[in-house]
């Protein structure tokens, strides 16, 4: 919170009045989404926290205090530096049992993960804090989920903190007139970071994209060097479907922290093609995404599962044919990098030969991510991958295309 120790500041380091920059205050007027977009370090958590402590004195709750995970809701926003513990005065702190916060006078918060969309089912919320929304893995799912639990008292209400990325919810929300939107640069919390922080980081990163992003909170609509822009994108508008393919990359492993497994749908169309469904996962044993590939294929009615074979060899098959021994498997490799491989299907795009259908957020900005260094927001692009392959089987091979039922 402060470069100035607790023990010396004494009760005056609760006085969020005193330490709150106006871009950390709620904004005025009604609304039903505050989105505060700030860069590393600007105070996001503090003014959240600060938020959630503010709604708990008043006795409005339950409040959702929500996550990309469970457990990095409970470490960052309940028990972090800038959390709901540590901004809290001992005397009005909450109890943290499991999942749940009950406060001295009986107000209640529940700790939920947007990785899990499902868990949202069940519970009421008077008011709900969102943290990193430009982090969740399936942002929209969970978000929408979350509006149908906050219905509780007389104006609920949520604040989204985050450091900025175009994502399809983020630009959602700035779209919606309900929503209010806060900007704060990381310089605005100067005073409250180290200074070695701002010699080597911003100076290292400051008028660059990234530090527009990061450190501006700025929303960078599109990255300069990825091969996919958001404008290539178009809807899928009924055309006849012809031959149709699941495509796989599997991951080396499939433990818990591995890279996902990417699982794309995709089918021939007229000269073009059009992306049908993105089934990717993680964690994802070799049994799980050999089920979830066979399951799709039958349920698509397609003509081969196309798998990557260069980490798994005939494993690759084995796995599937194990699972379903009768559906054919096109085994495919890499010799070429992710970016070389990606180009010719990015130009497809470019051409408008390829439409997608709705659902596959997660995939397109995943694809607008995707930069030379063969990366997406510095992970493995497994979603790229399987669409990739699944794109180069169907436009970019030596096979004709055929329409089902001839």
């Amino acid at each position: 919170m402060s470069l100035v120790a607790d023990e010396e500041l004494g009760d005056l380091r609760f006085d969020w009045e005193l330490w709150a920059h106006e871009q950390q205050k709620p904004p005025a007027g009604d609304w039903a989404t505050w989105l505060l977009m700030g860069g590393r370090g600007a105070g996001k958590t503090w003014a959240g926290a600060e938020w959630v402590r503010g709604l708990a004195a008043r006795e409005i709750g339950p409040i959702a205090i929500v996550g990309e995970t469970m457990i990095e809701a409970l470490q960052v926003m309940v028990r972090g530096e800038s959390g709901i513990l540590r901004v809290t005065p001992p005397e009005e702190r909450p109890i943290v049992r499991g999942q749940t916060l009950r406060w001295p006078n009986g107000t209640e918060g529940l700790v939920l993960g947007a990785s899990d969309p499902e868990r949202f089912r069940g519970p009421q919320f008077a008011a709900a804090w969102c943290d990193e929304i430009g982090k969740w893995t399936d942002a929209e799912a969970a978000w929408d989920m979350l509006q149908f639990g906050l219905r509780l008292g007389d104006e609920p209400r949520q604040l989204a903190t985050t450091t900025p990325r175009s994502t399809a919810l983020i630009k959602r929300l700035l779209t919606d007139p309900q929503t209010r939107v806060t900007r704060m640069p990381t310089r605005v919390n100067q005073n409250n970071l180290a200074r070695t922080f701002f010699k080597a980081i911003v100076a290292r990163y400051e008028n660059t994209v990234l530090g527009r992003q990061e450190l501006e909170g700025e929303l960078i609509e599109d990255r300069p060097d990825a091969l996919w822009t958001r404008g290539m994108f178009r809807p899928d508008e009924g055309a006849e479907l012809g031959r149709i393919v699941v495509a796989v990359d599997p991951p080396v492993t499939g433990h818990k922290g591995s890279d996902a497994c990417g699982i794309v749908v995709a089918a021939r169309a007229g000269e073009g093609a059009v992306v049908l469904a993105d089934l990717s996962f993680a964690p994802a044993p070799p049994a799980a995404w050999a089920a979830r590939a066979v399951a799709a294929f039958h349920e698509h009615g397609a003509d081969c599962i196309v798998a990557e074979v260069n980490q798994g060899g005939d494993l690759v098959k084995a796995v599937i044919a194990q699972e379903d021994a009768d559906v054919p498997v096109r085994a495919v490799h890499a010799s070429r990098g992710k970016w070389v491989r990606a180009e010719p299907v990015a130009a497809l795009y470019a051409n408008g030969r390829v439409a997608h259908r709705p659902g596959l957020s997660a995939l397109e900005d995943e694809m607008c991510a995707f930069g030379a260094d063969g990366l997406a927001d510095g992970h493995s692009p497994d979603r790229v991958d399987a669409l990739v392959w699944a794109l180069t089987e169907l436009m970019l091979g030596s096979g004709e295309p055929r329409v089902r039922g001839i």
